[in-house]
């Protein structure tokens, strides 16, 4: 599957996944048609399909400017069906979405928003993520607690370790340095932070990342690690205790 990374506004992340005829393409989350457009038109594109993964504006702000450009369908969760611009098609927990040559699996993945969800081409081993999980972060949880986040967040943890995530903003410096200040001593995470480092002074991109590099790094996914609940001194806590208050130390971060 050929992705193609447009930053737009300041920090958000669109994509386009391109047919394999290299005609047509569907646009996740595009919320800037002038930084999508130019895209197409200088390829001889044709957008085909919006996807959406919730109702922001910040994913949402391009939809109706792009259909009636390219009369395309838009796609997005079932539960913010009234919030979503030019909805044409919803979408829910388990449901297939057919494009023409790939298929995704929709998770509902609440805990940003109440509708939240993400598409996962498991035959690709790609997720689109949206606002659930970022380079070593994850949304805030403006409509969901720590523990309906946890559990969504678990959805994408389960996912096989070689796949490949691409997320909706570009956070990661400062997730980077927040993750150290709950995990100094994890080697792979400061192996990883100078990486970032790297790409960033490079002005590239840090997405893709993968379940695997998430898993050993993002904080938001290691709640339930030996080494936080001791960082943290909160040995007896739950799970959930542990998650809500490392959201929290990053609200305030």
């Amino acid at each position: 599957m050929k992705v193609i990374t447009i930053p737009i506004l300041s920090d958000n992340y669109s994509y386009l996944i391109i047919d394999k005829d290299n005609k047509s393409c569907s646009a996740i989350d595009p919320a800037s048609p002038e930084e999508i457009i130019p895209y197409i038109e200088k390829n001889k594109l044709h957008l085909k399909n919006i996807l959406n993964t919730h109702y922001h504006s910040d994913h949402t702000a391009g939809n109706l400017e792009l259909k009636k450009k390219y009369k395309c369908k838009i796609f997005g969760p079932e539960k913010e069906k009234n919030q979503i611009p030019g909805i044409d098609i919803t979408l829910k927990e388990n449901d297939t979405l057919n494009l023409k040559d790939y298929k995704a699996k929709i998770i509902e993945t609440p805990g940003h928003t109440t509708g939240h969800i993400i598409y996962w081409f498991d035959k690709e081993k790609i997720v689109f993520t949206g606002d659930t999980l970022f380079v070593l972060g994850c949304g805030r949880l403006f409509e969901g607690t720590p523990q309906i986040m946890w559990n969504s967040l678990l959805k994408i943890r389960n996912l096989p370790k070689e796949t490949l995530i691409y997320c909706g903003h570009e956070y990661t410096r400062s997730n980077a340095d927040f993750a150290l200040t709950i995990e100094k001593n994890n080697d792979k995470l400061i192996k990883r932070s100078d990486e970032i480092n790297k790409l960033i002074n490079e002005n590239s991109f840090t997405v893709p990342t993968t379940v695997e590099k998430e898993i050993e790094t993002n904080p938001f996914l290691r709640a339930d690690n030996d080494n936080i609940k001791k960082n943290l001194a909160m040995d007896s806590a739950s799970t959930e205790e542990i998650f809500g208050e490392i959201r929290k130390r990053k609200d305030n971060f």
